[in-house]
């Protein structure tokens, strides 16, 4: 019998990635010490560092080591990288008294927080990605600090429009009576079935005893705390809130076999946002395209935030 899983092992390896894209590890306290956000930052550097700052918010489920690790490589060559864990992921939490349950729209306020803490004063406007409820949290960034403060927008694979009927689909896909069944699975067999909806090309087979120290590894920590987070979402929710165009310009990017989010809500999303957003859909991919198709996904990202200076001719 093995005296450790291979989910901590694969913890150690995803931690060595960012480390040698040159972000360092930090816990940054907010709210007078009332929160704390567990993120891998871009390293201080005493002389001027010119690149543009990219915030990259990771969706429901492990935290940002294991969801962006096929990201900060290349992207930080050409970025200085701010990678949180949202609250309640990882290492960070919050104590602060909120009305109700954490939303995303709160999520956001303490990225905004976080950001201030670590960018240089004088620095130019950032950028911010999210994937899944990731994208949740990074609309509301864009549009707590509008176009002043954050300049480009990626939202990917996140249905900005989710409401009760796209939870029930969900969650007959799924095969389970509730949304906290399908994403924070206790069991195997749930886990298995996760990562059925999560990836378009799943492993043929992988043995319990992996999935089972999968959901001991990623799926047990702060679980109370995640149901409420569920049950947090605004989205769908007309009373608390109302999807609107951003002024900024938007990439919405989504896998073309997406299980979680049908890929016709890509379209919708796209529309919704308004004449500055565009879609790109990554083919033969699922819920997941920076895990199926990295490349093309961190070139589609690359592409839309570093354009092409246009030419004087």
């Amino acid at each position: 019998m093995l005296a450790f899983g291979i989910a901590p092992l694969l913890d150690a390896y995803f931690r060595r990635r960012f480390a040698s894209a040159g972000l360092v590890e930090a816990s940054v306290l907010l709210d007078g010490g009332a929160t704390t956000v567990h993120c891998w930052r871009f390293a201080p550097c005493a002389d001027a560092d010119e690149r543009p700052v990219l915030v990259l918010l990771h969706g429901f489920g492990p935290p940002a080591t294991w969801q962006w690790r096929n990201q900060v490589v290349p992207l930080s060559r050409r970025f200085r990288l701010i990678v949180p864990d949202l609250l309640f992921f990882g290492g960070s939490s919050t104590s602060a008294a909120k009305p109700g349950p954490i939303s995303e729209a709160h999520q956001a306020e303490a990225v905004a927080k976080l950001v201030a803490a670590v960018v240089p004063a004088g620095t130019a406007r950032v950028s911010v990605a999210g994937t899944s409820y990731g994208g949740f949290v990074a609309y509301h960034v864009a549009r707590l600090l509008g176009p002043a403060a954050v300049e480009r927008v990626v939202i990917a694979s996140s249905d900005l429009l989710k409401a009760d009927a796209d939870d029930r689909a969900l969650l007959r896909r799924g095969g389970a009576e509730r949304v906290e069944d399908v994403m924070l699975p206790r069991s195997p067999e749930r886990m298995r079935r996760l990562l059925r909806l999560a990836y378009h090309r799943p492993r043929r087979f992988t043995p319990g005893f992996v999935l089972r120290d999968l959901v001991k590894y990623l799926y047990s920590d702060k679980v109370e705390e995640k149901k409420q987070l569920i049950k947090g979402i605004t989205l769908g929710n007309k009373d608390k809130f109302q999807l609107t165009p951003l002024p900024q310009e938007v990439l919405v990017l989504w896998g073309e076999h997406d299980q979680i989010f049908p890929i016709e809500k890509a379209f919708e999303v796209a529309r919704k946002l308004g004449a500055n957003a565009r879609l790109e859909v990554i083919k033969n991919t699922g819920h997941m395209p920076q895990e199926e198709d990295p490349k093309r996904f961190n070139e589609a990202i690359l592409n839309f935030l570093l354009p092409a200076p246009k030419s004087s001719l």
